[in-house]
This record gives structure tokens, C-alpha cells and sequence, in this order.
């Protein structure tokens, strides 16, 4: 048996230079669910970096790195179960779920592949139906006061901030008790995982603060109790080692605007440093975010924005007892916990006050690459029941 639905679908670049993907609506069919998996129907999504980087087919061909003709992506959202196998214990028919997108895991639970992103066979939630593993599906709690659309954004995004900050911290705290350092400075640099991580950082006691060079990121963070920093401060706060070193002008314009942050990160920290910097972007900001780091500090990613590649001198930062922090999404006992301690203390986005419809959604695709968008936009791709 099977069923067929109706998707947004991609498919693989021609040539050696395909440029942008573009989304093809067409029916879609596929296998009906084993055992272990459920049958659902996508309510609404939040649209992704990694959706971002298909379209752009970078760093690779989706399609072509799962070998596969066309694929439907999609990895962050609320779903209603539809139905069960036999062997499904986590969700029931009727049951609204938040999509947990651990693809394929390890033999500890953690993930190697996203699901709706490289996960081979996973089909996202650009459909009208898809299915899921049953541990790719966490029940929203009965008592849950929270509209659809946030746990659509929280899905994602504030789970693998869940993760990166329960280890970060963690990290922290068997190097500084609570009573060596009661209040640590926490920065952050990026988008919605970092807002999310100082949140939670500031939820449990943290000092915390948000660059960014948008107002509207700014005033996001500021409604959360996050102070922000307004990036445009250091314009050229974007390291590229070859040009520092042949480009004396650019050298001199990225040295004022590095000694710029500096000087505000020392007036805001006391001298201390960041106690845990988050650090989403990479290799344009990592010399910056280790120089303001403090003795015994953390640096924590789940992310390569805009630069994969490090260098640093181990030598130094042994000296300086420095922590390299690296996650990939979670397990599903820490979406457990995440969605519980949201329920409990309202960690959970804010999201983009417009929706976009299933038909909107190539348009989304260019409002997101175009940077049109806050922190969390979303789309609905069926009514509630």
C-alpha cells in the first residue's frame, strides 16, 4: 500500500553551477507507516537555516548527498497524529505532537542526521501528510496554554539550545561553583538558538546579553530581559585572515572596530570576560569571542553560520582553561525535558505575526534568504481540527 499527498518538493541541481533551487508543488507518494511509525498530518512549520542552505544548494545538493530524485524538507513544527503501528507507545491518535527531528541517531540516542534535512527518506513537513518514527513525535501536554504556532518555532530550534546550554553550564559549573560565581556572563552571537539559549540562561540565573544588528532582534531580546548590543558598533567586526594580513586598511578598520568591542565587553563584564559565549556565526567572529572570553570560560555552538573552519592556539587556550562546547540537536530525553520546562516557565518564541499559507511557501523561501524576517516565521500547512 501507499499514500499519496501533495508537497512542495526539491530537487537536484543540473550542471556545475545549478544556482537556486526551486520548490515544484506536485503530488507525493510513499510507503505506508511500519510499525514504529505514525501517520500525521502537519499543522503548522517553522521555516529553518537548513532549509535556507537547500534552495541555495550550499554547502551541498540535498538531493543529490541523499541520492535521491526529489525531497520534501521541512524539520520544525506541530503535527496531529492520524494514526499508529502497532508497536508505537510515545504518541496515540488525536495526540497534537511537536516534531522532534533527530534523523538518525546514534547508539546513545544522539543524532547524526536531521530529519526533513539530510536524513535519507525522512519526508519534512512541506506535505499535507507525512510520517515519523515514533520518537521523532513529543506529545504537547494536555494542560498546554500555548498557541500551536510557538511550539512550532520552540520545536527546533529551542531544543538544540536545550542541549548546548545544559552541557555549556554544566561545563561552567564543574570548573566555578555557584559560590565562586553566583552570576555568569553569558554573550551571544547568531539568530533564534542563541536567543533562545540566553533566555534559558537567564531564566536560571545568568547575566546575559544579544549582539545583533537589527533593531527588531534587539527589541526581541529586550522583551525577554536579554540586554541587548547593538552589532553596528563594530562595522568591521569580520575577520578574514588572508586580507588582514595584505589588506592594510581592512586590517586597520577590523583592529578599531575588534578594540571597540573589547573595550565595551571589559566596561560591561567588570574586567571579568564572558563567562560563556555563544557563539553561532564562526569564523568571522572567533577571535573576537575568544578575546573576550574569560580564565575558566566557555565557548558553546550547535551551529556554522558563516564560518566552519577555526584556529586558535591550543597552547593558549589550555593556559587560560578554556571549554570548546560542540552539539548537534539532541536526544530525545533532553526534548523531554525542554518541552516540560517550557510548559513550566514559558520558554517558548515569540513568533513573526505573519503566517504564511502552504501555497506562500516559495515566497517564504525568498523572504527568508532575503533576510525578511525576525527570528521565527511560520508557515500553516493545514487547519487544526
Amino acid at each position: 500500500m501507499a499514500i499519496t499527498t501533495e508537497a512542495w518538493v526539491l530537487y537536484p541541481g543540473e550542471g556545475s553551477s545549478p544556482g537556486h533551487a526551486e520548490l515544484k508543488r506536485e503530488s507525493f507518494t510513499f510507503d505506508d507507516p511500519t510499525e514504529e511509525e505514525v501517520l500525521v498530518k502537519p499543522l503548522y512549520g517553522c521555516w529553518e537555516g537548513n532549509m535556507g542552505h537547500a534552495i541555495e544548494r550550499k554547502p551541498v545538493d540535498l538531493c543529490k548527498q541523499r541520492n535521491e530524485a526529489k525531497v520534501v524538507m521541512g524539520n520544525a513544527g506541530v503535527v496531529e497524529v492520524i494514526s499508529v503501528g502497532a508497536k508505537v507507545t510515545t504518541v496515540k491518535p488525536g495526540d497534537t505532537a511537536i516534531v522532534f527531528c533527530n534523523g538518525q541517531w546514534d547508539a546513545f540516542g544522539y543524532p547524526q542526521k536531521i530529519f526533513g534535512y539530510d536524513a535519507a527518506g525522512s519526508i519534512g513537513l512541506l506535505a499535507k501528510q507525512t510520517k515519523l518514527h515514533q520518537k521523532q513525535l513529543i506529545p504537547i501536554p494536555v494542560e498546554n496554554r500555548y498557541d500551536l504556532k510557538r511550539w512550532a518555532a520552540f520545536s527546533l530550534r529551542y531544543i538544540t539550545a536545550w542541549s548546548n546550554w545544559r552541557l555549556a553550564f554544566g561545563m561552567l559549573r564543574l570548573q566555578l561553583t555557584e559560590n565562586e560565581l553566583p552570576e555568569p556572563i553569558v554573550f551571544g552571537w547568531g539568530g533564534g538558538v542563541t536567543l533562545a539559549e540566553l533566555h534559558l540562561a537567564r531564566l536560571q540565573g545568568c547575566k546575559t546579553y544579544q549582539i545583533s544588528s537589527t533593531e527588531e532582534r534587539r527589541y526581541a531580546a529586550e522583551k525577554l530581559g536579554i540586554h541587548p548590543i547593538d552589532r553596528n558598533d563594530f562595522p568591521a567586526l569580520n575577520y578574514e585572515e588572508e586580507r588582514y594580513k595584505s589588506d592594510k586598511e581592512y586590517r586597520e578598520r577590523y583592529k578599531a572596530s575588534e578594540a571597540s568591542f573589547l573595550k565595551q565587553v571589559a566596561e560591561i563584564t567588570e574586567g571579568q570576560g564572558v563567562h560563556i559565549f555563544l557563539d553561532y556565526v564562526g569564523s568571522p567572529v572567533i577571535r573576537a569571542t575568544l578575546k573576550a572570553l574569560s580564565r575558566e570560560g566557555v565557548v558553546a555552538t550547535a551551529g556554522w553560520k558563516e564560518g566552519m573552519q577555526l584556529w586558535f592556539l591550543r597552547a593558549i587556550e589550555c593556559i587560560e582553561r578554556h571549554q570548546f562546547v560542540h552539539t548537534h540537536y539532541a536526544r530525545y530525553s533532553e526534548g523531554v525535558q525542554a518541552v516540560r520546562f517550557a510548559l513550566a516557565n514559558e520558554w517558548l518564541p515569540e513568533v513573526d505575526d505573519r503566517v504564511y499559507t502552504f501555497d506562500e511557501i516559495p515566497t517564504l523561501g525568498r523572504d527568508y534568504l532575503g533576510g525578511d524576517f525576525t527570528y521565527f516565521p511560520i508557515f500553516e500547512i493545514n487547519s487544526p481540527s
